[in-house]
């Protein structure tokens, strides 16, 4: 009967045993998948902010280039100091920028941001970024860290062509990054993430990095575990290297910044991996070696970390799902943004043209035909319409209003757009908070929701609006913190596939077949809820129905009536002299034939510079501008411009897309929005005159 006590003793010592080992593997995978994790999402962070980075410079180059377009060198110098206050105002607003420069085909400056006046007697052709886009457009150049020939500072350089008209290279434009802006943002995100973080270029130079040791070399060589991992994997990828700066042993991971000959790595030491490790299973030796008996509460003690850590790991991604999300449909935005200026203006030739067409003779054919042709540019004005919201570009005008008035009238205005088997049916809560938003956009937004709610619903069924006063904890899946209204619009059709519902926000996307759905009416939704400083999240599940909410926040300010809308009919009695401010010439022509047709006496000019030239008081009742305009004077600069000099000359700025309307219109200037009618333009410039009599033109 001994070997049965034999068995028991061997279990003793092997039960324990086995469980340690169990414990170890189990926590080395465990641990080891987190590390993975980690580096993932340290990499995903650090790839978005280098790439909103670049961009930035790109968009900033773009926009200096735009303004020195076709100025030979000596106009430049001469006009020194207004280029440079528009480029000191773009590097205060952009953190990363130390400087904003163009040069010369010789490599002498013309304008910086920075200083005034530029050393002439500077020479920077032998710089890289100078060398580079010499022979040959090299595009977006970065060059490596170096010391500043004027106040020592370190600093990287993106540089573009800045050429003549006829292509050739007439200097570059140069913007001085500061790498340790990078560094900073290195700093703060690495807590809890990783230990080591860079920014490299391809070829092994270190623009930023965090830590960074006293001595460490600024660039890899070409034997350096990173650059044989490149050549391996161009795009991505991890590896386990001591490092050349500091010795220490870590796995380190990579990733290449898309458009941009640079990657961004992240590193985690092994000697903390192992640590934590080490602690893990000293902590089951000290509680599981004397604990035979405790077999089964120490492995459900394992179960329920196991547990514990799956969750974790869980909620961290859909955390990080979630903020994916976000970001690429913040990029997404600001991309339709960018077409809409130049589509509004051609609107606006159409819906000028055919209107004044309109007020002539014409017989049935012809006037069906210009129906048609009305009816396109209203449906273009309504999709760029709906662009401009889903980016925020939508100048918008909020005012405080009661939703609890609100939405019960909307039942009306929802009603024509759904079948008679659809049922609306509203909730709202009796201490609804206000909320300040723009309504005209909040009755689109509404509106949209319901004609897709009405869609998912062939056979019929409800559409559920309801509204609530909600507290949104910090760490929310909103991303939004606070008080906040929250309206919920479910309805019970079809519901949304899941592999679709990330991206029912997204411009252009739709299931719908050919010709029934355009693919904005949500990404309008989106687009108004961020602009009004929420947001809009959408939860669906096949065959149960979809929930849109949107989440607004709640204003403490008293609530306001809306504006009444402008409707009189069109009359020839305006009065007056109207300087208008165009660079467009098609605009420019429709927009002053329909001045005069309404009785005003105009003179035109391209640039908000020959306005100033140009205006008079005494010559001029209105100042009529586009915002958007080529030269050193915007729209915007012009107003401000003429409010200074002559605070009693009205003036009316129109915009197609501007990313400066907002501002706009907050400094108190009325905007017009193109496409605009006729009637619509009279009313405009009666409300910006405020009641003003002007003599009769002669």
């Amino acid at each position: 009967m001994a070997w049965p006590l034999r068995v028991m003793l061997v279990a003793s010592l092997l039960g324990p045993a086995l469980l340690f080992a169990y414990a170890a593997v189990v926590h080395r995978g465990a641990i080891l998948h987190q590390t993975e994790e980690r580096l993932e999402r340290a990499l995903d962070i650090m790839q978005e902010h280098t790439l909103k980075a670049l961009q930035t410079v790109e968009r900033t180059i773009a926009e200096t280039n735009e303004v020195l377009r076709d100025l030979p060198d000596e106009a430049i110098r001469a006009d020194e100091e207004r280029f440079r206050q528009r480029l000191k105002r773009t590097q205060i607003a952009l953190p990363q920028i130390e400087a904003i420069w163009a040069f010369d085909a010789r490599g002498r400056p013309l304008v910086a941001s920075a200083f005034a006046p530029v050393p002439r007697d500077l020479d920077n052709s032998d710089r890289d970024y100078f060398r580079a886009q010499v022979s040959q457009d090299a595009g977006t150049y970065v060059g490596e860290v170096i010391t500043a020939r004027i106040g020592g500072m370190r600093f990287f350089v993106v540089s573009q062509r800045r050429p003549d008209r006829d292509g050739r290279f007439d200097g570059i434009v140069a913007v001085s990054v500061n790498p340790g802006h990078f560094a900073e943002f290195y700093k703060r995100m690495g807590q809890g993430i990783a230990d080591s973080f860079g920014l490299i270029r391809t070829d092994g130079v270190f623009l930023a990095r965090h830590p960074f040791p006293q001595g460490a070399t600024d660039r890899l060589n070409a034997q350096s575990r990173f650059m044989q991992a490149v050549q391996a994997r161009p795009e991505a990828g991890a590896f386990l290297a001591t490092s050349q700066i500091d010795g220490i042993e870590r796995r380190i991971g990579y990733r290449k910044v898309p458009g941009y000959p640079l990657y961004v790595q992240a590193g985690i030491e092994m000697g903390a991996i192992w640590r934590e490790l080490r602690q893990a299973l000293a902590n089951h030796l000290v509680f599981g070696v004397p604990a035979t008996l405790l077999l089964f509460g120490l492995s459900y003690t394992a179960l329920r970390r196991t547990r514990g850590l799956q969750a974790e790991v869980a909620r961290r991604e859909v955390a990080e799902a979630a903020l994916k999300q976000a970001q690429r449909l913040e990029a997404l935005g600001q991309l339709t943004g960018g077409v809409a200026h130049d589509f509004n203006n051609i609107l606006m030739v159409v819906k000028g043209h055919a209107e004044r067409l309109r007020r002539t003779g014409l017989d049935d054919r012809q006037r069906r035909s210009l129906e048609a042709i009305e009816n396109a540019a209203a449906r273009g004005a309504g999709l760029t319409r709906q662009l401009l919201s889903f980016s925020r570009q939508q100048t918008h005008a909020p005012i405080v209003i009661d939703l609890r008035e609100r939405l019960p009238a909307l039942q009306d205005m929802l009603r024509p757009s759904l079948r008679g088997d659809v049922a609306i049916e509203t909730t709202i809560a009796a201490d609804l908070w206000p909320v300040r938003i723009d309504p005209s956009e909040f009755e689109l937004a509404i509106l949209n929701v319901a004609v897709n709610a009405r869609d998912a619903m062939p056979g019929g069924g409800r559409l559920v609006i309801t509204a609530e006063n909600v507290r949104l904890p910090t760490g929310s899946s909103t991303g939004l913190t606070g008080d906040h209204v929250a309206i919920r619009l479910a309805d019970t059709g079809t519901g949304i596939p899941q592999d679709v519902l990330p991206r029912v926000f997204e411009p252009f996307f739709t299931t719908k077949e050919v010709g029934r759905g355009t693919g904005l009416g949500l990404s309008q939704v989106y687009g108004f809820a961020r602009q009004s400083g929420g947001t809009a999240t959408v939860s669906s599940e096949p065959g149960h129905g979809t929930t849109i909410n949107l989440f607004l926040p709640r204003s403490r300010e008293e609530v306001q009536a809306a504006a009444p809308r402008a409707g009189e009919p069109v009359r020839r009695t305006g009065r007056g002299r109207v300087l208008l401010v165009e660079d467009n010439a098609e605009v420019a022509e429709i927009t002053k034939a329909n001045l005069e047709d309404l009785g005003y006496e105009v003179r035109h000019v391209a640039n908000g510079a020959q306005a100033l030239d140009e205006l008079r008081p005494d010559h001029v009742d209105l100042v009529l501008s586009d915002i958007v305009m080529p030269g050193p004077v915007s729209g915007l600069d012009l107003a401000r411009a003429v409010r200074d000099r002559h605070p009693n000359l009205p003036i009316l700025l129109v915009t197609g897309y501007s990313t400066v309307a907002q501002e706009a219109a907050d400094d108190g200037f009325p905007l017009l929005r193109k496409p605009y009618e006729l009637g619509v333009l009279d009313d405009a410039i009666r409300a910006a005159l405020g009641g003003r009599v002007l003599p009769a033109v002669a």
